[in-house]
């Protein structure tokens, strides 16, 4: 700094500080005597330092760092031993819960998850999953479904139907013991049809992408059902929240009306809407700040009149994606916008909040064992056994049947997003929602091992 700059610097800042520094100074004497004590008391309390940690925004983003630290190197430990990032994002959100963290250090658990905090963390991974959702919506290509749709059809609705009728038959000799007192068996049982029929469309097609398997036979044909069964699985799940939120099936009639009316909205009205303004703000790769603003208010909206309908709004979010014009670079655009903030930032949050409610230690005896390993064991048959089958029988060859089998037993993401809402609706107990946690990681990590070895068997028999 030039000697001449210094001294201006000095001369015109200095003294307005001495200024200040006075004014505060004559300003203590306003104080009340009360609140001077009060002061003093707080800070003998321990300081402002360790209130501050008391504050909720403060606790959220230690929470934040912490999940998000141990979400990304788990994942990375996960895609060293060849499985999916997201899964070692499951499972560390499993170690921060009760079942490990907890269980070794109570008290750093009580400290990081305080009970008051976690409303708000519930509230922050719902809107990652918002977006999440909207993001499978536009991933849903409506017009891929046409080139295959009367096989697809078959092998997807036979890979639901099969393990849904196991979730049933499961749900009746578990009720009595499993359900909550106040669920009646039509929902219990519908929903854990729902849970034992889901497939992750966004995990199977991140296997599918990293085994360069988009563009084969096989990855076409799940990736088309998988769209079916995602479409068809929402929906269903709609018409089941609505009957456990009305207490029987009578009772949901006007719900199922509303959300009728409602999808006939969004795709008739709202997606021509879109469209235009598609063709009026999106051009040459770029879009206007107005239409984002508008593709953002449609989700919102969306999932507003979802969840006041009541069949969630996560069910919202999927038909706000899923009527987006079918514009691919409009559609690819939105989704790594959305994607980072979403997938990178807040899903992590959801598993967090999954591990938090999973116990492992609540599976305490022998029998309750031996039933999440029945679970496990029919969703395996339902979803791998169906989903062949039908393949097999519209014409696909072993190799490709077994394939198709393989990646439709994915769950995933999906599934931990059926549970949570199952959870919070009082339809499943922890102990169930932990039985089911473990399935939705087994069917999972099985699905990279099977592929390889179906691979090996027919390369070695050929």
């Amino acid at each position: 700094m030039k000697r001449q700059h210094f001294k201006l610097y000095l001369f015109s800042v200095v003294p307005f500080l001495a200024l200040i520094l006075v004014l505060l100074t004559l300003g203590k004497t306003l104080q009340p005597s009360a609140y001077v004590a009060e002061i003093r008391n707080a800070h003998a309390g321990g300081g402002s330092i360790a209130e501050s940690f008391k504050h909720p925004l403060t606790i959220l983003l230690m929470q934040m760092l912490v999940v998000l630290g141990t979400a990304k190197l788990i994942g990375y430990l996960f895609t060293r031993m060849g499985q999916q990032s997201v899964m070692g994002e499951i499972v560390a959100g499993i170690v921060l819960g009760p079942s490990l963290f907890g269980w070794l250090m109570p008290e750093g658990f009580l400290f990081l998850f305080p009970t008051d905090s976690l409303p708000n963390l519930h509230l922050l991974s719902q809107i990652g999953l918002v977006l999440f959702m909207f993001i499978i919506g536009m991933e849903l290509d409506t017009g891929i479904l046409k080139t295959r749709a009367t096989e697809a059809l078959i092998v997807s609705h036979v890979s639901i139907v099969f393990p849904y009728f196991l979730g049933v038959t499961l749900a009746y000799f578990l009720y009595a013991e499993f359900a909550p007192a106040n669920i009646p068996f039509i929902a219990y049982a519908l929903f854990m049809g729902i849970a034992m029929s889901i497939t992750a469309f966004p995990v199977l097609a991140r296997i599918l992408k990293e085994r360069k398997m988009t563009k084969t036979p096989v990855g076409s044909m799940a990736i088309i059902c998988a769209a079916i069964g995602d479409a068809t699985g929402w929906c269903i799940l709609a018409v089941v929240i609505a009957i456990a939120k009305a207490g029987d099936a009578s009772g949901a009639v006007f719900t199922l009306i509303l959300t009728v009316a409602y999808v006939l909205f969004m795709f008739s009205v709202v997606r021509p809407l879109l469209k235009r303004g598609s063709e009026k703000y999106f051009a040459h790769g770029k879009i206007q700040s107005t239409y984002i603003a508008i593709v953002f208010l449609t989700l919102l909206l969306s999932s507003f009149l979802a969840e006041t309908i009541g069949i969630h709004a996560l069910f919202g979010a999927f038909i706000a994606g899923a009527v987006m014009p079918a514009n691919v670079s409009l559609r690819n655009l939105f989704a790594e916008r959305m994607e980072d903030v979403s997938v990178m930032l807040l899903l992590p949050l959801f598993f967090a909040f999954t591990g938090l409610k999973t116990q492992i230690g609540l599976l305490n005896t022998p029998w309750l064992w031996s039933v999440c390993g029945l679970i496990i064991l029919l969703a395996i048959v339902g979803k791998f056994v169906g989903s062949a089958l039908s393949a097999k029988l519209v014409g696909q060859s072993w190799k490709d049947s077994l394939s198709i089998g393989a990646l439709m037993n994915t769950r995933g993401l999906m599934e931990l997003i059926i549970l949570n809402i199952g959870y919070d609706l009082g339809i499943l107990k922890p102990e169930i929602f932990t039985m089911m946690v473990f399935m939705a990681l087994a069917t999972t990590f099985m699905t990279s091992p099977a592929l390889n070895l179906i691979e090996w068997y027919y390369a070695k028999k050929k």
